[in-house]
């Protein structure tokens, strides 16, 4: 029997099991898309207003760190910048999640140890993981380059473009099979997979926004708009990507014939034979489940407010000559000073990362619940109610711990720059804070779906990337106010020192109720 066999029957078993999340994921993507070429027409018809944004992007350190640089005029050039980080994340978040639900997440429920004893081969698994999520990719490149082909731009140009956003898909597809090697749980796979993507931004962002340019090149979200589809059109950047792939794919494969059936090469600690007494209840093993992944998160935090923090001064270069550019962080970020505009906007999206924490923290009850993990706990006096809020009170505590840290952090950076820490530090921790309310709200979705319909709670990142998709495109494509009034970070107030109580207390309260749901539909229904 070889090690691939059985492969063609797992890709069916995966096609059948993603068969909703996959269609949404390339659909959005590819949507997306279309939908930001259409803006960047309408929004830089012309060669003159198109040369203005690449000169002031290029002259701001602030904008070029979040967007990169604008490497040529031409529409599709604009397009690209302006798309690049958000395709990016999309496809590089569904190749994470595919590989790992079909891997360690399958191996970790015992699914794959039952099918183990079929005849599948050693490597079938991560063989079918692989090529479904780089048939997934494949999809939303090709549609990506029939849609930019589409609406008028160059062939060639919309083929790399889309191969590239492809190719990057694909590599962090690798970089995921590789991780389900290391280690031995789900949830770490994730962890060390979304840290690799995190530390290949945090280069981008270092190598445009500094003199090192050549720090950018370390990073393959670097590469991706270092491919410059509509100018140079540098078609050696997909092979680049493709044979980092290749590289991680075949560690991947030495690395999987090394452990054993469950377990990954990183084993963790043994821990003590008794318990220590601060053990002793519900909130105190939540602790411990939470509290390296709480640090983690804390730290880059701190790194994200420092960040932008020290660049926020430069913000109003970037709209001083141009009205479009002026009309669009208004919208994001308010009507006021733009300072004022770009914090809250920085602020909006470091309050939906922090979402990410949220979701994470909240759903580690499924996780313990489908690794039967949660029922010797149950098990004892401790109740479902206690067991439920040891882990959501720290996902509400994480959050906030997230937030109140890039807020300091933000605030002693941006106040050193103006010269003015005291006076700036607690305008920017509340606005920081501000956010919390629209963060539970995110939480709470999560915690209705895990009480009320336990094997929806993917539902709860697919609303996450909604209001997100919401808060960072829908100003500049013009979505209805009733649709952009669906995420609740669209009601949290926008200008810093000029707070309204009343939407923050309707968020809270909202998610309070979501939370209550959650956990009284958990308290009734089965565990399993």
């Amino acid at each position: 029997m070889t090690t691939l066999v059985g492969t063609g029957s797992l890709i069916r078993l995966a096609l059948r099991l993603d068969r909703v999340r996959l269609p949404i994921w390339i659909l959005v993507t590819a949507g997306l898309v279309l939908a930001t070429a259409s803006s960047v027409a309408e929004l830089y018809p012309t060669e003159a207003s198109r040369r203005q944004i690449a000169a002031t992007i290029g002259s701001n350190p602030a904008m070029t760190a979040i967007y990169g640089q604008v490497y040529d005029t031409s529409p599709g050039a604009v397009v690209m910048w302006r798309l690049a980080i958000t395709g990016a994340l999309l496809v590089t978040l569904m190749s994470i999640m595919t590989v790992n639900r079909h891997t360690r997440q399958d191996e970790e429920a015992g699914r794959l140890e039952l099918i183990g004893a079929t005849v599948v081969g050693r490597h079938a698994p991560m063989a079918a993981a692989l090529i479904v999520a780089t048939g997934a990719n494949i999809l939303a490149a090709l549609l990506i380059a029939a849609g930019l082909t589409g609406q008028g731009m160059p062939v060639d140009g919309s083929f790399l473009a889309g191969l590239s956003f492809g190719a990057l898909g694909i590599t962090f597809a690798a970089v995921a099979a590789a991780a389900a090697q290391l280690a031995e749980n789900a949830r770490t796979v994730t962890g060390i997979s979304v840290l690799v993507l995190a530390v290949a931004f945090v280069l981008r962002l270092i190598g445009d926004a500094g003199s090192a340019t050549w720090v950018s090149w370390l990073s393959p979200i670097g590469w991706l708009q270092k491919a410059h589809p509509y100018a140079e059109n540098r078609w050696w950047i997909v092979v680049l990507l493709l044979a980092v792939a290749i590289v991680l794919i075949g560690a991947a494969y030495a690395l999987v014939s090394r452990r054993d059936h469950g377990a990954g090469l990183v084993r963790p600690r043994p821990g003590p034979a008794d318990a220590a007494a601060s053990l002793n209840g519900p909130f105190a093993l939540a602790w411990r489940l939470h509290r390296w992944s709480m640090i983690g998160w804390m730290i880059g935090f701190l790194v994200l407010g420092v960040m932008f923090g020290s660049i926020a001064n430069s913000a109003t270069d970037l709209v001083k000559d141009n009205p479009q550019v002026a009309r669009i962080v208004e919208q994001m970020g308010g009507k006021s000073a733009l300072i004022d505009a770009f914090m809250t906007a920085i602020l909006g999206i470091i309050a939906l990362v922090a979402s990410v924490y949220a979701v994470q923290a909240t759903l580690r009850l499924r996780a313990e619940e489908t690794s039967v993990r949660a029922e010797p706990v149950l098990a004892t006096g401790v109740s479902r109610l206690g067991w439920a809020l040891s882990h959501l009170v720290f996902a509400a505590v994480g959050a906030a711990v997230m937030l109140v840290a890039a807020g300091l952090a933000m605030g002693v950076a941006y106040g050193i720059s103006v010269g003015d820490v005291s006076g700036q530090l607690g305008n920017v921790l509340e606005a920081a804070l501000v956010q919390l309310p629209a963060t539970l709200v995110v939480a709470g979705i999560a915690m209705a779906l895990f009480g009320l319909a336990p094997r929806y709670v993917i539902g709860s990142w697919a609303a996450l990337t909604v209001f997100w998709l919401l808060g960072q495109l829908g100003p500049m494509l013009q979505v209805p106010q009733w649709l952009m009034n669906v995420s609740p970070f669209t009601h949290v107030p926008k200008l810093l020192g000029d707070i309204s109580a009343t939407p923050l207390i309707w968020l809270s309260v909202v998610a309070v109720v979501l939370m209550a749901v959650g956990l009284a539909g958990f308290r009734r229904r089965d565990i399993g």
